[in-house]
């Protein structure tokens, strides 16, 4: 669409910013909506085609601000990180929640024509299949678990963005990052947490669960390739993964940054934390039908990665 305007949500966040690099490097004009809770004002350069917005999601006067002239909106304003799930899920809830309405009512208000959702990998939780693909059935096992805060926040932000797009919008585009991770990615997620005891205790690791826990993580610039394409070629009422199908063991991700950090210490074994995921991979096949090949494996991202620690 010529002369686009765009809004992001969450933009200052790991994942907001580098999308909004990826728009501007295209000429886009993009406006940036955070409350600077998690995110970084750093995290942007000065740019002519950049308008930050510092606001509540939670509150629709201060959302309001962000949609002058905007046709297309990448919602990935969210509390993530699993140590917040559990410590503070009513902040979780009503950013998830109370954010979607605001944003959907003033979409509708406004006259958006495009809609994109980042929902998340947590809202599978524990897949009958792996690799998962993105027909497989949503749960929340159980409401007094405060783990599922988020992944509870974000199904119901997926019917949400799904009912308001059949109504009002041309186009409703639902992805789900899994495991992403980079530069700037913050302290509250499984690589950065490793890598801040390691520097606290180069001795010994504490890993919850057994070891034998698998994930698959992409490189952030593997992330932003693969959202261009679904920005690009992502069909209407769609679902899409985002990641890799490299499975790895949680005691190997350790062994990949020891190695890099040039320490052995001693890995102990904590108890899984309530609710926990054992296994997690995503099915890419849709991904890759719109062309997607990762560049990196997580050997390479995590070197990358350190550079920037």
């Amino acid at each position: 669409m010529k002369n686009e305007q765009i809004l992001i949500t969450g933009g200052l966040g790991f994942i907001g910013s580098h999308i909004a690099k990826m728009l501007l490097d295209q000429k886009k004009k993009v406006t940036v909506f955070d409350n600077l809770s998690r995110g970084n004002i750093l995290n942007l350069k000065k740019n002519k085609n950049l308008k930050i917005i510092i606001g509540d999601i939670r509150k629709l006067h201060d959302l309001k601000k962000s949609f002058k002239k905007i046709q297309t909106v990448i919602h990935c304003a969210a509390i993530n990180g699993t140590k917040n799930f559990y410590k503070k899920p009513i902040d979780v809830l009503e950013v998830g929640t109370l954010g979607i309405i605001n944003l959907l009512k003033l979409c509708k208000q406004y006259n958006v024509k495009k809609f994109f959702l980042a929902s998340s990998s947590e809202v599978y939780h524990l897949p009958q299949k792996i690799p998962t693909d993105e027909n497989t059935r949503l749960t929340i096992p159980d409401v007094f678990n405060p783990r599922f805060s988020y992944g509870g926040s974000k199904i119901m932000s997926e019917q949400l963005s799904i009912y308001y797009g059949k109504k009002f919008f041309n186009k409703t585009i639902i992805f789900r990052p899994h495991n992403v991770y980079g530069a700037n990615m913050g302290r509250d997620h499984v690589i950065p947490e490793l890598i801040s005891k390691l520097r606290k205790n180069k001795n010994k690791i504490k890993i919850q669960g057994t070891g034998n826990e698998t994930r698959s993580f992409i490189y952030i610039d593997d992330f932003i390739s693969a959202f261009n394409l679904v920005f690009k070629k992502g069909k209407n009422l769609n679902i899409y993964n985002i990641g890799t199908q490299e499975r790895v063991k949680i005691t190997d991700l350790a062994k990949y940054i020891l190695k890099n950090m040039n320490i052995i210490p001693t890995i102990q074994n904590a108890p899984l934390a309530k609710g926990g995921t054992l296994h997690r991979c995503p099915n890419i096949k849709k991904l890759r039908k719109l062309g997607f090949k990762p560049k990196y494996t997580l050997d390479v991202g995590i070197k990358k990665m350190l550079e920037s620690y």
